[in-house]
C-alpha cells in the first residue's frame, strides 16, 4: 500500500507562450516517472470554441483533461504532485482553480507552484532569466537567493497567475516561476526557457532531475531560432531601408521649397511622419510582437531608441 505524501507542494501547469509551462510540467512529470493520481473532471469549466473537420465530417470534441500525477521522494525530502492540463479554461477559472485546489488540498500539499513564460527582447542565444512571482515576502526572498528575478511590475495572464491568488486565499503560499524567451518566437516551443525554469524548481524543492534530453532538445530549436531571428532582421532592416529611401527622396524635394520649416523641425524634435510611423509601430507591436523588430530598427535608424526605451520594454510586461 502506497505511503501518505510527505509535505507535498504542487506544480500546475497550462498551456501557455512557447510551451514553455506544458513542456517543463510534461518533462518534470516523465522524468521522475511520477504516477498518475487522479483527474478532475473540466468539463463544466470549458465550451468548445471550434470543431475539427476530416473528409467534411465533424470530428468528436477531445475531451479536457486536468490530470494529477505524484512522485513519491525515496529520500526523505518532500513528495511532489504535477496537475497537467490540456486547456485553459473559458467558464468560470475561479470556481475550476478551487476545484483543483480541493483536490490538492486532499493529499496536504504544503505549496503551490505555477511555470509561466516571460517574452522579452532577449537574444535566443542568451541563458533565459526566471522571474519569479510570490504570494508571501519570505517566499520571494527565497528566490532572490538563489538568483532569481522579481518581476517588479506587470501582470500574469490566465490560470498561471490567477492560481497562486486563489491558492493564497486557502491558506497556500503560491509562487510562479517565469521562463524567459525571446518575444518573437511566441508560437515556437522553447524547451530552453523550460530547462531554466526547472533548474531553479529543483533547487527550490531540493530534488535532482536529469535534465540532458530537454538540454538537447533546446540547442536545436536555438539554433534555428537564431537563424530565423537574423531573417526577421533582414526583413526589418530592409523595410527600415525603403522607408529612408523614400524619405530621403522627400526631403531633397522639400529642400528647394520650405528650408526654414525642415530647419525649425530639426530643432523641435524628429518629423511629425517619422513620430507618426513610430506610433503605427507601436500600435502593431502591441497586437503582433514580432512587428517590434521593425519599430527597433525604426527607432535605431532615428537615434530614438533611448527616448522609447520604457514605452518599448513596456510591449513585454505581459506573461503568460
Amino acid at each position: 500500500m502506497d505511503r501518505e505524501l510527505r509535505k507535498p507542494w504542487l506544480v500546475a501547469v497550462w498551456p501557455g507562450m512557447g510551451g514553455v509551462a506544458q513542456i517543463a510540467g510534461t518533462y518534470l512529470v516523465r522524468a521522475l516517472e511520477m504516477k498518475q493520481l487522479s483527474e478532475l473532471d473540466a468539463r463544466p469549466f470549458h465550451a468548445s470554441q471550434s470543431i475539427a473537420v476530416k473528409d467534411g465530417l465533424v470530428q468528436p470534441p477531445d475531451r479536457p483533461r486536468s490530470v494529477f500525477y505524484v512522485w513519491r521522494n525515496p529520500r526523505e525530502g518532500r513528495d511532489l504532485i504535477v496537475m497537467l492540463a490540456d486547456q485553459q479554461p473559458n467558464i468560470d477559472a475561479a470556481r475550476y482553480g478551487d476545484a483543483l485546489l480541493e483536490a490538492a488540498l486532499r493529499h496536504g500539499v504544503e505549496r503551490a507552484f505555477t511555470f509561466a513564460a516571460m517574452a522579452t527582447p532577449t537574444h535566443p542565444s542568451a541563458d533565459p532569466r526566471v522571474f519569479a512571482v510570490a504570494t508571501e515576502a519570505s517566499a520571494i526572498e527565497e528566490a532572490d537567493r538563489i538568483g532569481l528575478t522579481r518581476l517588479a511590475e506587470g501582470e500574469v495572464t490566465g490560470l498561471n497567475g490567477v492560481f497562486i491568488a486563489l491558492a493564497a486565499a486557502r491558506g497556500v503560499p503560491g509562487t510562479c516561476l517565469l521562463g524567459e524567451f525571446p518575444f518573437f518566437a511566441a508560437t515556437v516551443p522553447n524547451p530552453k526557457a523550460s530547462v531554466a525554469i526547472l533548474r531553479a524548481f529543483a533547487q527550490l524543492a531540493g530534488i535532482e532531475i536529469d535534465l540532458a534530453e530537454l538540454v538537447a532538445d533546446a540547442r536545436r530549436i536555438e539554433k534555428g531560432l537564431i537563424e530565423h531571428l537574423e531573417g526577421l532582421q533582414r526583413a526589418a532592416r530592409l523595410a527600415a531601408g525603403a522607408e529612408a529611401g523614400s524619405e530621403a527622396a522627400r526631403t531633397e524635394t522639400d529642400e528647394d521649397e520650405e528650408p526654414a520649416e525642415l530647419e525649425a523641425a530639426s530643432e523641435t524634435g524628429p518629423p511629425t511622419e517619422v513620430v507618426q510611423r513610430i506610433e503605427e509601430l507601436f500600435r502593431l507591436a502591441r497586437v503582433d510582437r514580432s512587428r517590434a523588430l521593425e519599430l527597433k530598427a525604426e527607432l535605431d535608424r532615428h537615434g530614438l531608441f533611448r527616448e522609447y526605451e520604457d514605452r518599448f520594454l513596456d510591449l513585454f510586461k505581459r506573461a503568460s
